[in-house]
């Protein structure tokens, strides 16, 4: 299936933390998007592999993504080698994205900057037609190049070079972070504490794509960093 925006995380839930509105926004205008997680999430502190799908395709659904897929690469323990590359690289030849979101450059979750690597070099590498990789079918993939790659922010207040205005899908977008009941606040789970399990993490979230807005003068807005100078037709496509 042929998607015109990939969103892609090392882990279930860092797609609907830090760029669910714009796909959400995208959407709406017509637009197809789908997810693609990493890894399981599987060393996550609170709830299990088991619920954690369960709670992604909560979200993938109120998203409204056309699928949701999952490489399950070893949380934490992943490489940005040949191997992870090659695992990347068919997927990007089988969705063939325009647009590829990924990870942070850095962060202060180590996984974040190395998945946001991998990204970036297998992307340029699937435009590559010396490198074979397969269909499930097993016939041979045509290489694909995405137009850009868009490193969404996460952590870390991060500078952006686009902001996304997302201010009508605000609400859904915390509604599709609460789909991870396990992960964010709840007053009465008797799991451990984390530093995103309290209620001010989630008004941190609102605060920050805030700040965002505040840029183009908008309420919310979603940030990114680019790889390559972005090009515009005219500069009236610009806020």
């Amino acid at each position: 299936m042929k998607v015109d925006i990939l969103a892609i995380g090392i882990h279930p839930d860092d797609v609907e933390l830090s760029c669910s509105g714009t796909l959400m926004k995208h959407i709406a205008l017509g637009k197809t998007a789908g997810i693609l997680d990493l890894s399981e999430g599987e060393l996550g502190t609170r709830g299990n592999v088991e619920l954690r799908r369960k709670e992604a395709a909560e979200g993938a659904r109120i998203i409204g993504a056309s699928f949701r897929d999952n490489l399950k690469m070893a949380d934490a323990f992943f490489r940005n080698d040949e191997e992870h590359q090659l695992m990347l690289i068919q997927k990007i030849r089988a969705y063939r994205p325009e647009i590829i979101l990924c990870n942070a450059p850095q962060d202060r979750h180590p996984d974040h900057g190395r998945a946001a690597a991998l990204v970036t070099e297998s992307s340029f590498y699937s435009g590559l037609r010396k490198i074979q990789t397969l269909n499930t079918d097993g016939t041979h993939q045509e290489p694909w190049r995405p137009r850009a790659v868009y490193h969404y922010i996460q952590d870390r207040q991060l500078q952006p070079n686009i902001v996304v205005d997302i201010s009508k899908y605000m609400d859904r977008k915390m509604e599709s972070i609460r789909a991870y009941s396990s992960q964010f606040y709840d007053p009465s789970s008797p799991e451990p504490a984390t530093p995103i399990s309290s209620a001010q993490f989630l008004q941190f979230l609102k605060g920050k794509d805030a700040v965002q807005g505040r840029a183009i003068q908008a309420d919310f807005a979603e940030g990114f960093i680019v790889d390559r100078t972005p090009g515009v037709q005219n500069l009236f496509d610009l806020l």
